[in-house]
């Protein structure tokens, strides 16, 4: 066991000397060519491990991005705590498939018990049930799956036995700005994209309640949105599930990274009445900062969510052995990570005052990108900056911007399309990030413009000749 000993303990130098370092690391890397002639052809022999580790330690670091650093802030994505981090190599270590008490006690007790935390700290009903899985792809496919057998078993269907063939048509009731995930949950799930009536989005890609009211005419799923992609716009809650209750129609809340907002006093506004839902999606690896993968999906029927997903054979034992929930009962995979070990890890080392002060300290941040941006000539931040989202439009080509920024290696965000305009995309998602890391992100945004100028500059020129 010495030799494993040696590995584990040079893995966890390698992680760490990696981890000090991405605050001062290019954010992307420059060049990736060599990554395949060094990972080499396929071995004939055994290879020692610590060769093998070596070998593709060297082969890989120089391509990594540093999206666990301070100035990564594209795709709205976190960077894992130290305890996250840890518990997270102590998962893989352990090795432990989370499906059931039989499985893996230690698997299924602590996901039982970062799930009650976690509700907790979201804010929703105490008697809603849970499942982690892989993101927000994820959890709104559990959401959408309870929701799909909640309203045909009300209509007398049994969806799990004899599918959609011949099956009362489900109406999808979604803004117009709804994230992509809905969509591919939607396909997934065998009700298709042609099932969705679109509701129109307001100024800020919110949905617009009266239209809809205009829209929702009986019993459907409904999908709003706690934070827009683009903007960090929320639906309103309370007036979209009001006039969803007059109809029995489902509410689901694909809350990705904005659902966060209500664990932060300052910004549980923005949440108002998302309490009175029937589903509710949301990632840890965006704002809780826990290693990829992670997310969770809630549900207020437990009954239902259980019944889309849960499994039986005959050689499957231990659901609900020892008064111990079963988590493969409410997630699509038998197979799982155990991720209860890395979230409950996160919360632990947060606790309820370090998760609010983190979000509330990441919207600080976004607001600081946008009043110095906006102050800049030729630079207009787009959108209300009400959440972690800033969106940014330059007087010259924005594609060119983000590119010529993001070879900088300084920092890194996304361009986006948002009602016609080719824009910046900045998210602050991440605990490490401070407001030296926000200013030094500003110069090198001031810097790539400034390039593009010159390049239009001498590009103007050589036409003109």
């Amino acid at each position: 066991m010495s030799e494993l000993r040696d590995l584990l303990a040079d893995v966890a130098a390698r992680v760490t000397r990696y981890r000090e370092s991405v605050a001062d690391a290019p954010v992307f890397p420059d060049d990736t060519t060599g990554v395949r002639e060094k990972l080499g052809e396929l071995p004939e022999k055994p290879t020692p491990p610590a060769d093998v580790i070596r070998r593709l330690a060297d082969a890989v670091e120089p391509a990594l991005v540093a999206n666990t650093g301070p100035r990564y802030f594209g795709f709205v994505t976190g960077g894992a705590l130290d305890a996250a981090t840890a518990a997270d190599m102590l998962a893989t270590g352990w090795d432990q498939p989370a499906f059931n008490q039989v499985t893996s006690p230690a698997a299924a007790i602590v996901e039982e018990v970062a799930g009650e935390w976690l509700k907790e700290v979201l804010g929703l009903p105490a008697g809603a049930s849970f499942g982690f899985v892989t993101g927000g792809q994820g959890a709104n496919t559990v959401g959408l799956a309870a929701a799909r057998h909640h309203l045909l078993a009300r209509a007398g269907w049994d969806v799990e036995r004899r599918g959609l063939q011949g099956a009362p048509p489900l109406r999808v009731v979604a803004g117009e700005e709804r994230h992509a995930s809905i969509d591919r949950s939607l396909r997934l799930l065998g009700l298709g994209t042609d099932a969705v009536r679109p509701v129109r989005a307001n100024g800020q890609g919110a949905i617009d309640i009266a239209d809809l009211e205009r829209t929702l005419d009986g019993p459907a799923i409904v999908c709003l949105q706690a934070g827009n992609v683009n903007t960090g716009a929320f639906d309103d809650f309370a007036a979209a599930t009001e006039i969803a209750r007059r109809h029995d129609a489902w509410v689901h809340v694909d809350g990705a990274f904005g659902l966060w907002a209500a664990a932060a006093p300052t910004l549980r506004r923005w949440t108002a009445g998302l309490e009175g839902a029937d589903s509710w999606a949301v990632d840890g690896h965006k704002w809780l900062n826990v290693p990829y993968d992670s997310g969770y999906a809630f549900c207020a029927h437990p009954e239902s969510h259980r019944a889309a997903m849960a499994v039986t054979a005959a050689y499957l034992t231990g659901q609900g052995a020892g008064g111990v929930r079963a988590p493969g009962d409410f997630v699509p995979e038998s197979s799982r990570r155990a991720r209860g070990f890395a979230t409950w890890a996160a919360l632990s080392e947060l606790g309820r005052e370090g998760i609010a002060e983190m979000v509330e300290r990441c919207c600080a941040l976004a607001r600081r990108f946008a009043g110095k941006l906006d102050a800049c000539e030729g630079v207009t931040v787009v959108n209300d900056v009400v959440l972690n989202q800033v969106l940014v439009a330059f007087d010259g080509d924005t594609d060119r911007v983000v590119e010529a920024l993001q070879r900088s290696g300084e920092c890194w965000m996304g361009a986006t399309t948002w009602h016609g305009r080719r824009l910046m995309r900045i998210s602050v998602s991440n605990w490490s990030t401070t407001e030296a890391d926000v200013d030094r992100s500003v110069e090198a945004i001031k810097a790539a413009r400034k390039s593009d100028q010159e390049s239009r500059s001498v590009e103007n020129r050589s036409h003109l000749a």
